[in-house]
């Protein structure tokens, strides 16, 4: 058989109210997701850590429980099981960051945005696969080997949060923590037909996750439906004094109906490339949206064109500067006493190929003599770009669009052609070199039975007005 069967899911609350009220069992609900996970794992390898260990947090929780902790009987996520991209430090477990380099690293302390989701009660079982530091939107450069497509064995879930989107769609955890870097949350969403939050950049800390482009890097999630997505994003925000670039989050929760809100509809995110059954898919969604009373507004965005590429100088210039730390002294694989040649041997033998691809390409773009020609270049088109979108948000209230010009492809399909897997990324980068918030949401399947996603875009800051209208269109 290619694919497993998908199990069904409540929502987080309704699963919380049922274990504060003793019908559910912690221990038996981990250990049943923990079963699953190492079944799947054999199968679609989307997790690089299974944490055995959260039967004993299961066992202390309904102790706790059982003595009516009050406490304890508030906490939002009680119970809940998820995993996380092996981006994220967590303290005392394996940090590999999908790279064979930091295969042996102890994460000495927890990320913020996972140490909130412990703090409200719920339970880590795993870490999941991706490209090493978020290099990728496929999963197959992984050290750890390609992430596989639960529905298809033969194609990739996505990435570069890939074990993320595939573990929560083959039903392990109820939600999933990914990185954002240019679309890889949304992108596995959408290939996965799973609700994928890219926030505001700013909203959550990036304390304790490890970098790609730091001016670039969002941590965002996936769940199985906007209710969950809108609770979990309000325990995870918030000012992080770890973080300088957080900031205090207040309600922005629309008094507006629904007739009176403009989507807009950029034409650039239909033009050449787009696959006909996206393209279908999606205008479809529009109709209904449309259809519930919102107005629908064709706008234009001239200078989303030059997005990919201002990305892939930016990001590959930020990658480079983040990967000096990498030195096999501080942080990597030691094999020499010699510090010139354990750097030079450390990472040729264990970084892997795309991960030399992208330092090579920042290195080069702020070398003497190009800086000016290709970084500098780039950040002001990326002011440009920025101020486009702002003046949009002036006329419009959200934008929509693919998330993906094409739907979940074959592993190895594009692996030996890096730009035919860049402008894969083409509909999602756009959000990150803005900061704007962004979320997937399903929209439809192709004539496979493969998930197609639209993504839904809003000013800074106003994920609870996304959260709203989604609510009010699905």
């Amino acid at each position: 058989m290619n694919s497993l069967n998908i199990p069904e899911r409540e929502q987080i609350d309704t699963l919380v109210g049922k274990i504060k009220r003793g019908e559910v069992k912690v221990y038996d609900l981990i250990k049943q997701h923990l079963d699953l996970a190492n079944s799947i794992n054999l199968k679609i390898n989307c997790f690089i850590t299974i944490l055995d260990n959260a039967l004993e947090n299961a066992k202390e929780l309904d102790k706790l429980i059982a003595e009516g902790n009050k406490e304890v009987l508030d906490k939002k996520l009680l119970g809940v099981p998820f995993t996380v991209k092996d981006l994220y430090l967590v303290k005392g477990t394996k940090t590999t960051f999908s790279s064979r380099l930091m295969e042996d690293f102890i994460a000495p302390y927890t990320s913020t945005v996972v140490q909130k989701c412990l703090d409200e009660g719920a339970i880590l079982i795993g870490k999941c696969n991706s490209d090493p530091w978020g290099f990728g939107g496929s999963g197959e450069n992984s050290g750890y080997g390609a992430t596989k497509h639960p529905l298809d064995f033969s194609k990739t879930p996505g990435g570069s949060s890939s074990g993320s989107a595939a573990s929560l769609l083959a039903g392990v955890g109820y939600f999933s923590l990914g990185t954002d870097t240019g679309g890889s949350v949304r992108l596995p969403a959408s290939f996965c037909g799973l609700y994928g939050l890219k926030p505001t950049y700013g909203r959550n800390s990036r304390y304790g996750i490890g970098a790609m482009a730091s001016s670039f890097d969002t941590p965002g999630f996936f769940a199985r439906n906007i209710g969950d997505i809108s609770l979990l994003q309000s325990i995870m925000q918030g000012k992080d004094p770890k973080d300088a670039t957080t900031r205090e989050i207040t309600s922005t929760k629309p008094a507006k109906n629904l007739s009176e809100i403009t989507i807009g509809v950029a034409k650039e995110y239909f033009s050449e490339g787009l696959s006909n059954e996206v393209k279908n898919s999606v205008n479809q969604f529009i109709e209904k949206i449309r259809e519930k009373g919102a107005k629908i507004k064709e706008v234009s965005l001239p200078t989303t064109k030059f997005g990919l590429a201002v990305y892939y100088v930016l990001v590959p210039s930020e990658i480079s500067s983040n990967r000096a730390r990498y030195d096999g002294v501080r942080y990597g694989k030691k094999v020499s006493d010699n510090y010139d040649e354990n750097l030079i041997n450390s990472r040729s033998h264990y970084m892997e190929a795309e991960v030399k691809r992208r330092i090579m390409i920042g290195t080069y773009a702020l070398s003497a003599g190009y800086s000016d020609q290709f970084y500098k270049k780039a950040c002001k088109v990326r002011t440009k770009i920025k101020n486009e979108y702002f003046e949009i948000f002036k006329e419009v209230d959200f934008l929509i669009a693919p998330v993906s010009p094409v739907t979940a492809f074959k592993l190895g399909e594009k692996s030996n052609d890096p730009l035919a897997m860049y402008l894969v990324d083409i509909y999602t980068v756009t959000a990150n070199i803005v900061g704007i918030p962004s979320i997937s949401i399903p929209a439809g399947k192709d004539s496979s039975g493969m998930p197609i996603g639209a993504q839904i875009m809003g000013n800074m800051f106003m994920e609870e007005n996304i959260f709203e209208l989604i609510k009010r269109i699905t």
